[in-house]
């Protein structure tokens, strides 16, 4: 291992920790709310590549703009669609009282129509995008790459974002009203129903988002939310059901384990698959450590 490139791992680790911050923020954002986990949220994910991989071959614009339009379009038709969802299938559900096992396989029923549904639309399996990036350029011990940058940047602005968003606006403490007691926010006058609207906007936005990123770094196909998905639950247990900032924490505590538990693997001969188990061992020993995640770290936000 001593000549392992190590600036590059930690390069790598950042990235993958920022791919889980977008999905997990995302996830922990309508968990707070609506109190279940939403398996559909692979496949906003996955709509959110298609979605850009489908603008990127319309438009023909410089690189830079292209870019930018393909994570605006990807954010918003995602979030429209996690909207409908919530507006048509979650809500009706939560109003009638529905169990946790209700709401669980609903979610997984939508998630399988919207992957069935882009199986018809893109069909041929695997897919890629074609986009004029710069060649990779070496910059002091790191090897740069435009498609490995993309998502450490949309993080960092996504985090402060949603920071300025859940802190310095009304709607935010809205949200974080209605997550903390929502008929004490129903009683104070909010209008929590526009609140978990907003909300499954947002996370589904960002969910998509991820999934551009992930889709513009390498090949993707109709699975690649659920491939991705073990690993962003594992971030939000870890970073505490609920909790924005334990599930920034956790995105990059599980980005490093899992990059440099591939160096590892790799030192044994095992492949690179078995990366999502790293995630799953961490969570498991912190659990049986605090049961309650990195939550208790950040009881003050």
């Amino acid at each position: 291992m001593a000549n392992t490139p190590w600036a590059q791992i930690l390069l790598f680790s950042i990235q993958t920790g920022s791919v889980y911050l977008l999905s997990a923020v995302a996830l922990t954002l309508t968990y707070g709310l609506s109190k279940f986990p939403n398996f559909a949220h692979a496949e906003f994910m996955t709509l959110g590549a298609y979605t850009g991989f489908f603008i990127a071959n319309l438009l023909h614009l410089p690189l830079p703009l292209t870019v930018l339009v393909c994570i605006l379009c990807a954010f918003l038709v995602s979030g429209s669609l996690g909207l409908m969802s919530y507006k048509i299938i979650f809500g009706p559900l939560l109003r009638r009282g529905s169990s946790l096992i209700h709401l669980m396989i609903g979610s997984m029923a939508l998630g399988f129509i919207i992957r069935y549904v882009i199986m018809e639309i893109w069909p041929g399996g695997t897919q890629s995008f074609t986009l004029p990036w710069p060649e990779a350029s070496n910059i002091g011990p790191f090897r740069i790459y435009i498609p490995w940058i993309l998502p450490i940047v949309a993080a960092l602005v996504a985090g402060v974002s949603m920071q300025l968003l859940l802190t310095r606006t009304n709607i935010g403490r809205a949200i974080r009203a209605t997550a903390s007691n929502p008929q004490l926010a129903m009683a104070s006058g909010i209008n929590t129903g526009r609140v978990l609207l907003t909300t499954w906007f947002l996370s589904a936005g960002l969910a998509g988002m991820a999934g551009l990123f992930i889709g513009m770094k390498a090949s993707f196909s109709p699975t690649m939310g659920w491939n991705i998905l073990l690993s962003v639950f594992a971030v939000t247990v870890l970073g505490g059901i609920g909790s924005f900032y334990g599930a920034i924490a956790a995105a990059f505590i599980i980005g490093l384990a899992e990059n440099v538990g591939v160096v590892i693997l790799a030192q044994f001969g095992l492949a690179s698959d078995y990366r999502t188990a790293i995630s799953f061992v961490i969570l498991i020993v912190v659990l049986l450590i605090k049961p309650e995640g990195l939550t208790r770290l950040f009881k003050g936000n």
